[in-house]
């Protein structure tokens, strides 16, 4: 008979280096507390990594710069468990800035908004995530370009706004449909829809 060990390496291994997993959806393999143990056991040998209490990584390995494992985004990590709870995010503040790239800023908390369960998950070295709940209607964007940089800019506010900043906006936008991103229009502020619109002129 195979090892709870050999089971979940079977099953992570199908789903791909970078897949992130969570201890509950291999409890299907044996007890919980030698499952556990099984986890800590790969976690401890390389073969995984634990990223946050009951969140685990098969890490990408980084061959070609040297680099080694690679440890999944605070972002990538997030949407796991947006996913998993079957619940819509959004980044906020100066985090959203950072993953469309109008910011250098480093951040080590990031705040998600969501429309699920409201939680803080310590991810190591300091690093955190907060989900904040808010009202379904703050998330109904079609668009997570639009969504994304209506976050964004609102943290800058419009006085904060630069040139800079609109030939990024500019770019990013470039990718995306634009009756897609319009389409959200009732849900951002005018002076960034003006923004938006320019873009696509």
């Amino acid at each position: 008979m195979q090892s709870i060990e050999n089971k979940i390496l079977g099953n992570i291994k199908k789903c791909g280096k970078g897949t992130i997993f969570f201890a509950q959806d291999m409890l299907r393999y044996g007890q919980r507390q030698s499952v556990l143990k099984a986890l800590e056991r790969m976690a401890a040998s390389g073969t995984i990594l634990r990223v946050a209490r009951g969140i685990y990584c098969y890490p990408k390995i980084d061959k070609v710069l040297g680099l080694g494992v690679l440890y999944p985004s605070l972002d990538e990590i997030a949407q796991a468990v947006a996913k998993r709870d079957k619940a819509r995010i959004a980044p906020t503040g100066a985090y959203a800035l950072n993953i469309l790239g109008l910011s250098t800023q480093i951040q080590m908390n990031v705040v998600y908004l969501t429309d699920g369960t409201a939680r803080r998950l310590r991810i190591g070295n300091g690093t955190g995530i907060l989900f904040k709940h808010t009202a379904p209607k703050n998330l109904a964007f079609k668009s997570k370009m639009a969504m994304y940089i209506t976050f964004a800019l609102k943290e800058l506010g419009q006085s904060g706004v630069t040139e800079e900043h609109k030939k990024r906006i500019k770019e990013l936008l470039r990718q995306e449909d634009k009756s897609k991103v319009l389409s959200d229009a009732s849900l951002i502020p005018a002076w960034i829809i003006n923004i938006i619109s320019e873009d696509y002129e």
